[in-house]
């Protein structure tokens, strides 16, 4: 009798942190683990699916940020039909990211997204965590354990031809407000990690609320607005939370000259976020323990008096008009979270020129995204190189002069740093065979591998080259 052997191929994630696609294949049938968008550097005006896919009996999602969800339409219309395995909470959030990711493509009608929509919410199948899925006619099985990310969000666990394989997914750091903490895995042959940070650790999360709070107070002491760009999913969600408990603790406090917290004016200005705060309200139960006590103290955190919803496009335009004329403090949020569209590219064209306002940047920027350029070239440490220099980011073909002040707090990524993800990796025991490094640049890769190696002498650690590596 042949011995069937696992192939682990990888679809994307492999030359930059974005489009994660990998595939686990045993004999004649295989699984999908996640099928993302590619972004920033590695965008790809062809989102067609250019692998095989006949063999694939499922696709297994970890969490549903568009960098590994955004090709599962092009998935579905290359022909697959098999089910879309994910958490319960995923299964909730899952239709609403694909729906607004539909809004920009112009290569399908309207009519044609609708149909995508019906057909993938057909093929989901939530499952719980910590429970094995066996599938029909395959040597596999897999479960999801949590991954501390977002909501909903799991690491999952393979097993297939004797062997165990890890996918992790994007691993989160600990104490975050509102997600369970990962758990910790306890053995696999093979680990698939993630790596966007595995040059770098971030700050405490355990005083960023405080960081937050002062940040927040000294950009005001000039006067001007407070914008800060949040992904709509999970960022939008740990920041509304936040600034409640602080507007709870701090409410007399001045945050701005004349004006207290409890009384200052939070913006959240994302359609998208606004739905996705709506569906973390109703996942509750989802909710780690010390979120679930403020709401048992008849406390709101995602929904507080001072916060202020903008829907439409004609408030989000009257909105804009008001802040960039008015001299009253706010912090507006809006997506999305790398300034490569949506509603802050207007709040940036009107406010990156004037020195008293202020951008604060909570979460990672893809190279070759405005969010990389502005945080990387702002006046942060003064006026530019050359007298006759200016910095300057170009928003829909026109470039803007970045006169604002830019802040970046590390401690609001919703990935663990290069710490998180070397204790994730130590935690199995034995050692696996294997590690190969994904979803993440270059210089991060090279860092992660190395400290791996030097910790852990008798593993192989790798990064694959190619897309479709082996």
């Amino acid at each position: 009798m042949m011995t069937k052997h696992i192939e682990i191929k990888h679809h994307g994630a492999v030359l930059g942190v974005t489009g994660s696609c990998h595939e686990l294949r045993v004999g004649d049938s295989g699984i999908l683990i996640d099928c993302g968008l590619f972004q920033g550097t590695d965008y790809r005006e062809d989102l067609d699916i250019d692998f095989e896919i006949e063999h694939i009996r499922a696709l297994v999602v970890t969490h549903v940020h568009v960098d590994h969800v955004g090709r599962i339409p092009y998935l579905l219309i290359a022909g697959f039909k098999g089910p879309i395995f994910c958490t319960e909470p995923s299964a909730q959030l899952l239709p609403t990211m694909l729906e607004d990711a539909l809004k920009f493509n112009d290569k399908y009608s309207k009519q044609q997204d609708k149909q995508i929509l019906k057909q993938m919410e057909r093929q989901i199948r939530p499952l719980p965590y910590e429970q094995w899925q066996s599938l029909l006619g395959t040597d596999i099985k897999f479960r999801f354990q949590h991954a501390g990310h977002i909501l909903g969000s799991a690491y999952v666990e393979c097993e297939a031809a004797g062997q165990r394989v890890i996918f992790s997914g994007d691993i989160g750091a600990p104490l975050s407000p509102l997600i369970m903490e990962a758990t910790p895995p306890t053995r696999c042959d093979v680990l698939v990690l993630e790596s966007t940070y595995g040059d770098m650790d971030h700050e405490s999360r355990v005083d960023r609320r405080l960081r937050l709070k002062s940040e927040i107070e000294q950009s005001f002491a000039d006067g001007g607005t407070v914008l800060i760009p949040a992904f709509s999913l999970g960022r939008t969600q740990d920041l509304l939370y936040e600034l409640e408990s602080i507007i709870h603790d701090f409410g007399q406090d001045l945050a701005a000259p004349n004006v207290p917290w409890n009384k200052l004016n939070i913006i959240l200005d994302s359609p998208l976020a606004i739905k996705i705060t709506e569906l973390y309200r109703s996942l509750k139960s989802y909710w780690n323990e010390d979120a679930r006590k403020v709401l048992k103290q008849g406390r709101y955190p995602l929904a507080f008096d001072q916060l202020t919803i903008v829907d439409s496009h004609e408030d989000h335009l009257i909105c804009v008009e008001n802040i960039t004329n008015s001299d009253k403090p706010a912090v507006v949020i809006a997506g999305s979270g790398m300034c490569a569209g949506g509603r802050v590219v207007n709040y940036l064209k009107a406010l990156l020129d004037n020195p008293h306002n202020d951008i604060i940047f909570v979460g990672f920027q893809a190279e070759d995204t405005p969010g990389r350029v502005i945080v990387e070239s702002g006046p942060r440490f003064g006026e530019a190189d050359e007298p006759d220099e200016y910095a300057w980011v170009e928003l829909d073909g026109e470039r803007f002069e970045i006169n604002a002040q830019i802040h970046k707090l590390n401690g609001y990524s919703a990935h663990g740093g290069q710490t998180d993800l070397i204790n994730f990796a130590m935690a199995i025991d034995p050692p696996p065979k294997q590690i190969r490094l994904v979803h993440g640049e270059t210089d991060a890769k090279l860092a992660l591998q190395a400290k791996l190696q030097a910790m852990m002498s008798s593993v192989e650690v790798v990064i694959p080259l190619t897309e479709d590596a082996e």
